[in-house]
């Protein structure tokens, strides 16, 4: 379980750094990464919330969907302001497909065992997430307000990587 988990992670990390290889990519791909992630937080952490019964799990699984929704009506408001159109690539293309194999799998465990595989997929999915806002997003941003918040999302997504790193502990 925990194996898919790195999988997925791995290839979402390999996904981001690709579009770097060839070029870096643009703000309104960014854009659309950043809020394709945090919906993919979000489909994780409302999927927690229908079969978890730990509280733990169900505290962290709240604190996901409010964080980035939040960080995800930001995002759009300054699009909005900006007169962006967030612009699909291939990273965000495929970490949807990558989100969606793991919510099949997640869909098919109940009890610990779900409790278990949805913590250790967000620990190594914000450490993919955080890793990418770190090395390439923040980096090729070139809109000062985006930069800022790509930014200030990854303080905050640093402190959910360590929340979840916290629960998956608990639940060892």
């Amino acid at each position: 379980m925990k194996r898919f988990a790195l999988l997925i992670a791995g290839a979402g990390a390999l996904a981001i750094a690709a579009p770097v290889q060839a070029a870096a990519p643009t703000d309104p791909q960014i854009a659309h990464i950043a809020y394709t992630a945090g919906n993919i937080d979000i489909a994780a952490a409302k999927q927690a919330l229908k079969v978890s019964k730990n509280a733990m799990v169900r505290d962290f699984a709240q604190q996901m969907v409010r964080d980035h929704q939040a960080v995800n009506a930001k995002a759009l408001a300054l699009v909005k302001k900006l007169h962006v159109t967030p612009e699909a690539n291939p990273t965000s293309t495929a970490l949807s497909k990558a989100a969606n194999a793991e919510l099949a799998k997640l869909h098919k465990l109940k009890g610990s065992a779900f409790d278990r595989e949805y913590v250790n997929n967000e620990v190594a999915y914000h450490k993919t997430v955080n890793g990418a806002l770190k090395s390439t997003l923040i980096p090729s941003a070139h809109n000062p307000e985006l930069k800022s918040l790509l930014e200030t999302g990854l303080t905050l997504f640093q402190e959910h990587q360590m929340h979840a790193e916290q629960v998956a502990a608990k639940l060892k």
